[in-house]
């Protein structure tokens, strides 16, 4: 029995129990698709709710994830549900559960073991029926150790964990990934190919973005392709230089030549691509540009909010507009 077949029966087991999942690995390699696949699994009934704890200040984050009074803080006009009660009878996904403050830590120690939620400004408990899936880029144990994490909270996380794999190390999925991604992106669900040269590429990169860059890569790819089938020139395939680069002579930190090739060469690029999206008459262009440059901007900074509006010259209430807009993994809930 192979070693993936093998893990989607571990997974399907643990859908199927009540315990706390905690997802590790590093960022893209698919964390939140898990834990959806873990809802759809699981049996239950409520919805999938899913919030990055970094996103949000302290204050902020104890009102939203417990909920809170009117007159709470200022500015709770009137009282909300948190996000445990918006998940009830479904499940809680939450992200980056390593930079959740202690205090909230606290707090959330004791809704797993208790299953009730008391709202800011009030002393009344309300019991929630919420299934908890934590995921993290963070070594806890690390986190255990330096105090920044505690032990309590990982032992009862730590249940049912699962790792996730990066994508380098992951050679034979890369391929069916890159094909799931042509079929979810392809202009009016048009079947294309991958040339052989292009698989080969496809599989040679090591894929420091993981899941989310290959996706990013084959949306570029769907854009400039032409005859059906993606060939090495449509794969924009970007080697991270990780080397510390000295100041130059202006004092300000030298690029990459790599970095410098490709900025020159971008808006010819997307020239050339965004004129091969109108030649083709592709439905809603726009709205599919703009998507891509948030979300490429978005996972660029790692989900930060503030720095990906900043690095798009625009607030961060636009981003956040632009965010719910294209479903790019949002911070905010819809609430049910």
């Amino acid at each position: 029995m192979s070693r993936t077949l093998k893990a989607e029966e571990r997974t399907a087991g643990i859908a199927r129990s009540e315990a706390p999942v905690l997802l590790t690995g590093e960022t893209g390699t698919g964390k939140e698709q898990t834990a959806r696949a873990i809802h759809a699994m699981s049996g239950r009934r409520g919805p999938f709710v899913a919030v990055n704890c970094g996103a949000f200040s302290e204050t902020l984050i104890d009102a939203e994830l417990f909920g809170h009074e009117a007159g709470a803080f200022t500015g709770a006009d009137r009282a909300r549900a948190g996000w445990f009660e918006a998940a009830q009878g479904g499940t809680l996904f939450l992200d980056e559960i390593g930079d959740m403050p202690l205090a909230l830590q606290v707090k959330l120690l004791r809704v797993l073991q208790e299953g009730q939620v008391v709202r800011l400004g009030s002393r009344r408990p309300v019991t929630v029926n919420a299934r908890l899936i934590a995921a993290t880029n963070v070594d806890l144990a690390a986190a255990v150790a330096d105090g920044r994490f505690r032990a309590d909270l990982f032992y009862r996380l730590n249940v049912a964990p699962i790792a996730l794999l990066p994508l380098r190390e992951r050679g034979a999925e890369i391929i069916p990934l890159a094909s799931t991604f042509i079929e979810r992106h392809a202009p009016d669900r048009v079947p294309v190919a991958i040339s052989a040269e292009a698989r080969a590429l496809l599989e040679a990169h090591r894929w420091p973005g993981n899941i989310r860059e290959l996706e990013n890569v084959i949306q570029f790819a769907l854009i400039v392709c032409k005859g059906g089938e993606i060939r090495p020139a449509d794969l924009r395939l970007i080697e991270l230089n990780e080397e510390p680069v000295p100041p130059d002579d202006s004092g300000e930190q030298a690029r990459p030549a790599a970095a410098q090739v490709a900025e020159a060469a971008a808006p010819r690029e997307l020239a050339d691509a965004i004129g091969a999206m109108l030649e083709a008459r592709t439905p809603q262009a726009f709205q599919r540009i703009e998507a891509l440059v948030v979300r490429t901007a978005f996972e660029q900074c790692r989900g930060n909010q503030v720095r990906a509006a900043q690095l798009l010259g625009i607030t961060r209430n636009t981003m956040r507009t632009l965010l719910r807009r294209f479903d790019l993994g949002t911070t905010s809930t819809t609430r049910r």
